[in-house]
């Protein structure tokens, strides 16, 4: 996984751009640099993406004080954390690479901190250890800071246990509730995966409005300018499957959703929506939302100054 899949090379070469030679790999390693471990070590969480025992992409957050993300050796990352039994991957990851030949779970990772702007992605094979997890890691990422919003934390300051009052609710299609979260949505995560499995996780963040609700079951968002990896459009270009994952930042619920995307090309739909490149379609197969799913809350968010204006 050091270097890009034909998906990805596709993509680019479709969006005209055309690495160098010598520069085919990126910024793509797999070994975390000091600085980013420490950097690691100060985060509250991280967001992951895999694929559930029915082949459905999911997206999440495991959450935990800082410290509780750390970096042993160059090529692993120790995550001090499993999911609550309501979250979608809380079976992939409860078994990950547990017993004789267990197979590990192939998760995709993005550390962000939203306070200052900075984000790194990690791909690689999770591995059950304890309460967490051992994640040998195959990709590590570093990307710009743009279209994230400024955000500061704090834990929850009430008494008694978040999992007491956590419910999750499954449906198929959006409710109208939901339907106003994601139009009101300034960042969400979307989880993807190769033809192969290999996951990925990665953040996009616009405008309130950014994200179209074109239908219950049907999204649409701009494909903004990024670090011209596409390391998520080359996925779907070999593996429609996709998962998103919208954290409730006021109030510790989390949206998942789950279904297939594809990526609109069409010159005269993409200049309808400003600073967009490219949209992607996104449609839905299953949705769960849980309440009291983080323990964390959030500040409103001072908008990066990348941002498009909507057309909404």
């Amino acid at each position: 996984m050091g270097g890009y899949h034909h998906g990805e090379i596709a993509v680019q070469e479709r969006a005209g751009f055309v690495r160098p030679a010598g520069q085919a790999h990126g910024s793509i390693d797999n070994t975390v640099p000091p600085v980013a471990a420490a950097f690691l070590a100060q985060q509250p969480f991280i967001v992951m993406g895999g694929t559930d025992e029915r082949g459905r992409i999911w997206a999440t957050q495991l959450t935990g004080e800082p410290g509780f993300l750390t970096v042993p050796e160059p090529h692993t990352l120790n995550i001090g954390a499993l999911p609550p039994p309501e979250d979608p991957l809380a079976g992939l990851l409860a078994g990950a690479g547990s017993g004789v030949g267990g197979e590990p779970a192939r998760i995709g990772m993005i550390g962000i901190e939203p306070a200052t702007r900075r984000r790194m992605r990690m791909n690689g094979r999770a591995f059950r250890d304890g309460d967490g997890l051992r994640v040998e890691l195959d990709q590590v990422i570093s990307n710009c800071p743009k279209y994230i919003q400024k955000r500061d934390h704090h834990p929850v300051t009430e008494t008694g246990s978040p999992a007491s009052s956590r419910t999750a609710v499954d449906s198929t299609e959006l409710s109208p509730g939901q339907q106003r979260t994601l139009r009101a949505a300034d960042t969400f995560f979307v989880a993807t995966a190769s033809d192969r499995g290999d996951a990925d996780a990665s953040h996009r963040g616009g405008n309130p409005g950014f994200v179209q609700v074109l239908s219950p079951r049907l999204l649409r968002w701009p494909d903004y300018a990024g670090n011209a990896m596409f390391l998520t459009l080359g996925n779907l270009e070999l593996n429609p499957a996709a998962g998103l994952f919208v954290p409730g930042w006021e109030t510790g619920a989390s949206l998942h959703l789950t279904g297939s995307a594809r990526t609109v090309w069409d010159e005269e739909e993409v200049a309808r929506h400003p600073g967009a490149q490219r949209l992607v379609e996104f449609e839905i197969t299953a949705v769960r939302e849980i309440s009291a799913a983080s323990p964390l809350r959030w500040s409103a968010p001072a908008f990066s100054r990348f941002n498009p204006p909507t057309t909404g």
